[in-house]
């Protein structure tokens, strides 16, 4: 499998994951790509921002598989739309 293949999959299995940890267990260069490659094919992944610990400190940003809302979906149908009926196909 490739590494966006096997991120994917991580995803998928409902992992979430923190970039340094993509970089680090998938040996990938340059997260921003993969993870824009994948939202390119249509999966929807997001990034939560990190949150302030118990104690304070901020924990780390971390990559999701989500499920788009309807105006994330309606965005895409108007981009679709506005290029005319050769982009659907």
């Amino acid at each position: 499998m490739t590494q966006k293949q096997n991120v994917l999959a991580a995803f998928q299995s409902g992992e979430e994951l923190t970039p340094k940890q993509i970089a680090s267990r998938f040996n990938v260069a340059n997260v921003n790509a993969v993870i824009n490659s994948l939202r390119m094919e249509g999966y929807p992944i997001y990034l939560n921002a990190g949150k302030k610990g118990s104690d304070g400190t901020r924990l780390a940003a971390r990559y999701r598989l989500g499920t788009p809302t309807r105006k994330v979906i309606a965005a895409g149908y108007k981009a679709l739309a506005s290029r005319g009926p050769k982009a659907a196909n």
